[in-house]
């Protein structure tokens, strides 16, 4: 069997063109939004809302709701709670992101053991990417179209929001709304990426991709292309692997990205730990150009 063998024979079945598709939509969409996550360091907010969102994806199925008018709903109160909890008490954030995301999440996993349903919903746990319909890729593609949407259009306020909250309010933008705005794109890509990789593993798409960049880059105009093409090619290739190895998509395709990761981290020409080493040199600024 050759290469040309290799690259085709899957794309034969359907099922593994469509979860092809639908896996480089989601890895696109979450690895440009992954690059405001990693530069505000919001990687453990990103964990929680991901997460938090489960029972509102399960409610929502449940009353045959949008599953991102539910995953938004309970996104945002995921983090209206941990607001809530830092400022009204002694706990610090960190651990007020834990209490709340792991209960919501809990909550997610009653729901999903209560509700009858005709489907298997354990899938919103652990991904289905190769049961995704022609319906499901339709409807993820037009999810993901509105999170890309508002990102582009939006990126020069939140880079800024990112940057500098206090210039961004001086020169009239509101830090508190593009904040949310931010959360709000953050639920509706996890659902996106929940057909994906499910919900548990949600948090790799939205993190690995920018720090990856992050690593490669000093520009964040650069990082915004790095990480999506770095995501797009990871997760395509872990969709192949999971078809030779007959092993799980979810997996692989966190795993390549990690993998990729670890190389950067590694031999990255200006900031590796390798290469820094040989040159001696310290780790230079992000700039927003």
């Amino acid at each position: 069997m050759n290469l040309l063998d290799v690259l085709v024979e899957p794309l034969q079945y359907e099922f593994m063109t469509r979860a092809i598709l639908t896996t480089v939509i989601a890895a696109v969409v979450c690895a440009m939004l992954s690059c405001w996550l990693v530069l505000i360091g919001w990687s453990l907010m990103g964990d929680a809302v991901s997460h938090a969102v489960l029972p509102g994806v399960v409610l929502a199925y449940v009353v045959g709701a949008p599953f991102a008018l539910g995953a938004v709903v309970f996104g945002l109160l995921a983090v209206a709670l941990i607001g809530v909890i830092r400022d009204t008490s002694r706990v610090k954030e960190d651990a007020a992101i834990g209490i709340v995301f792991t209960t919501l999440f809990a909550l997610g996993l009653v729901l999903i053991s209560v509700t009858p349903s005709q489907t298997d919903l354990n899938h919103i746990i652990f991904g289905n990417i190769l049961g995704v319909s022609t319906a499901d890729l339709v409807q993820i593609a037009a999810l993901a179209l509105v999170a890309f949407a508002v990102l582009v259009v939006k990126r020069r306020d939140l880079t800024l929001y990112a940057f500098d909250p206090a210039h961004a309010f001086a020169i009239g933008l509101s830090p508190r709304l593009l904040g949310a705005l931010l959360l709000g794109v953050l639920a509706l890509t996890a659902v996106v990426a929940l057909q994906v990789v499910g919900v548990i593993l949600v948090v790799a798409l939205l993190i690995i991709p920018g720090a990856t960049a992050y690593l490669l880059t000093d520009r964040f105009g650069r990082m915004l292309v790095i990480a999506p093409v770095i995501s797009a090619l990871s997760s395509v290739l872990g969709i192949y692997l999971s078809y030779w190895l007959d092993a799980s998509s979810a997996g692989l395709v966190v795993l390549v990205q990690g993998a990729v990761f670890t190389a950067v981290y590694l031999f990255s020409p200006r900031q590796g730990i390798l290469g820094r080493r040989r040159r001696g040199t310290a780790q230079p600024a992000m700039t927003a150009g």
